[in-house]
């Protein structure tokens, strides 16, 4: 059994991570931090955990836990660090955006290794610190990496992809509330998402060749769970050909698969899965992909992290089911 301790602890993320992590069976829960909230009831922050676990939060935390994950604001997680001491031994896992790009992977003592297990499971597996990918992040690079990986990405990408009002985190906002968001659909930080270095460094390290650009154009959904993200590019060979390819690439993935069916949201909500689906016409190739943003996209892909690092199997925790309704 390990240690567990996890910091800002009253966000949709934190709320994804208790939910599996009382039912982890390697794990023992030691602290939940959150300033706002110390000594409040986790079950009355988190209600649908109540009957699950009997912690309140806490604004102290454990130095000595085997494993952190830190589910602070984007551009916070440093702060913290800088001001909160953990063990040598105490494995980080950082589901904020600050140690996710080469340049920004060393901090203090510590090292980051970029944690999309599909790209680099060996590294996660002797790593002591982990930058959890973006939500977007992960369901383009596992619609584009088999691609990247046989170097056959040799024009412009380009990406349209929808995500639910959770992305946006649990703070209510202009664009979150629900009178906005009902019956209404829009685009936001179109070409520009943060989540594109992240996604332009992982295909440099599979094709350092490939110099094209990645349009990518977010949306809002009306649904408060899940992305569906469509990627078209000119591809030189067969739909067969391709096919292939993906089906070799993720061969021993545990969480993403690829489907001959059309594919949507409903199957992959509230599991930890990836499906992709792959169409060749007129000489592009379009790949759909289908995440649930907190789950595969943040707290399921951190806690899939957390079993490679410590030799856990790495479905432990995260044997779920989408609803067919």
């Amino acid at each position: 059994m390990i240690s567990v301790g996890i910091v800002g602890g009253s966000g949709y993320t934190a709320g994804e991570l208790l939910r599996l992590l009382v039912h982890h069976p390697e794990v023992t829960l030691d602290f939940v931090y959150s300033t706002t909230n110390a000594g409040v009831s986790i079950s009355k922050q988190h209600t649908d955990l109540i009957g699950d676990i009997d912690l309140a939060f806490t604004d102290t935390i454990n130095p000595d836990v085997d494993v952190v994950f830190l589910c602070l604001g984007h551009g916070r997680s440093r702060t913290f660090l800088e001001n909160n001491t953990f063990s040598s031994a105490t494995k980080v896992i950082d589901l904020g955006n600050d140690f996710r790009l080469e340049d920004d992977k060393k901090f203090l003592d510590r090292d980051f290794i970029y944690g999309l297990p599909e790209l680099q499971k060996n590294k996660i597996q002797s790593a002591q610190n982990i930058a959890n990918p973006g939500c977007f992040a992960t369901a383009i690079q596992l619609g584009l990496l088999p691609l990247a990986a046989a170097a056959k990405l040799t024009d412009t990408v380009h990406v349209n992809a929808t995500t639910g009002s959770t992305g946006a985190g649990v703070m209510p906002g202009g664009t979150t509330h629900f009178s906005w968001r009902d019956n209404n659909f829009s685009s936001y930080k179109v070409f520009t998402h943060q989540h594109l270095g992240e996604i332009n460094q992982s295909i440099q390290q599979l094709q350092n060749s490939f110099e094209a650009p990645v349009f990518f154009i977010p949306n809002r959904g009306n649904f408060s769970k899940g992305i569906y993200a469509t990627m078209y590019t000119k591809y030189q060979g067969t739909e067969s050909e391709a096919k292939d390819l993906y089906a070799s690439y993720y061969k021993d993935a545990q969480f993403t698969v690829v489907s001959d069916e059309e594919i949507h949201l409903k199957q992959v909500v509230n599991t930890n899965k990836c499906i992709l689906h792959i169409r060749k016409k007129d000489g592009m190739l379009l790949i759909t992909s289908v995440i649930d943003n907190l789950i595969k996209g943040a707290s399921g892909q951190a806690i899939h992290n957390m079993n490679l690092m410590f030799g856990f199997e790495e479905r432990a925790g995260l044997e779920l089911k989408a609803s067919a309704f």
